[in-house]
């Protein structure tokens, strides 16, 4: 991102500081830097400990800004659009959303003009730089907005852009939850092996090392998830039991389910916020 441009985050909570953090330590100006939010204790803390700049005027802070990240909840999104309508400049404002289940076109309306917006669905895990993030811009957006936005996020892991908005359903169902469903996973394997006689502090560092290996070990991309699964599967081993257990209980027909269900309250909550 060139160093001569401005960034303001409408919304500072933990993912917008997330964001903010990763930009400076990737070399990005802390003083091109601006946030807004209602905590002003919030704020205070924010300037003192990375030397950004604040604000609790949202037209102030877009004043000093060619790109707008808003980082704010779902259900305050239309008041908080409309207020910032006459802030914005359509030919040369930059609008990224991380709001979860509002629309480009929502976020137009409430603007009251057509701007480059690029809605996104980051991840918790951006929280510890290793987020997965997919982008969506509107056809108001131009190459060069588009690389900006792929390099905000990329800040806090990485990014895959997607041509249909419908899209970003698909992406909330897959990594902007998943994280939640390897947390269970883990909570459970921990449970389970406690039960088995290990301590519960043997049974967190062994399970977490564990999926933090298995995660390194396909991520290498040498062979697939299921060529790893395969190759860990011994023949009448004790590999080959457990698997036949989650087989026997419909583990891959629970996972679609359970993938489908967060697709299926991704698009209620879109129609939600039109």
């Amino acid at each position: 991102m060139s160093q001569t441009g401005t960034l303001a985050f409408i919304g500072a909570g933990n993912m917008a500081q997330a964001i903010i953090k990763g930009l400076i330590k990737q070399g990005f100006a802390a003083s091109n830097i601006t946030a807004t939010d209602p905590d002003q204790a919030k704020l205070a803390q924010l300037q003192a400990e990375i030397g950004i700049q604040v604000t609790p005027d949202n037209h102030q802070a877009c004043a000093q800004a060619d790109t707008i990240v808003i980082a704010v909840k779902p259900q305050v999104m239309p008041e908080v659009m409309q207020h910032l309508g006459d802030a914005i400049d359509g030919q040369r404002h930059l609008i990224i959303s991380i709001a979860a289940g509002v629309m480009a076109s929502s976020m137009s309306n409430w603007l009251g003009k057509d701007t480059a917006i690029v809605r996104c669905m980051p991840n918790t895990p951006a929280l510890v730089g290793k987020g997965a993030s997919a982008l969506y811009a509107n056809e108001q957006t131009s190459d060069e907005q588009k690389t900006i936005a792929e390099q905000v996020l990329q800040a806090v892991g990485i990014s895959i852009w997607v041509d249909d908005e419908g899209l970003i359903d698909t992406v909330t169902a897959v990594s902007g939850s998943g994280p939640a469903y390897y947390f269970l996973m883990m909570e459970s394997m921990i449970a389970a092996a406690q039960g088995l006689g290990l301590s519960a502090e043997q049974a967190k560092a062994l399970v977490l090392q564990t999926a933090a290996g298995a995660a390194e070990m396909a991520q290498t991309g040498y062979q697939s998830p299921a060529e790893l699964r395969v190759a860990v599967t011994s023949p009448k081993g004790t590999t080959e039991a457990a698997l036949n257990s989650f087989y026997a209980d419909g583990y891959s027909d629970s996972v679609a389910k359970a993938m489908q269900a967060a697709f299926d309250r991704s698009q209620e909550l879109a129609e939600l916020f039109k």
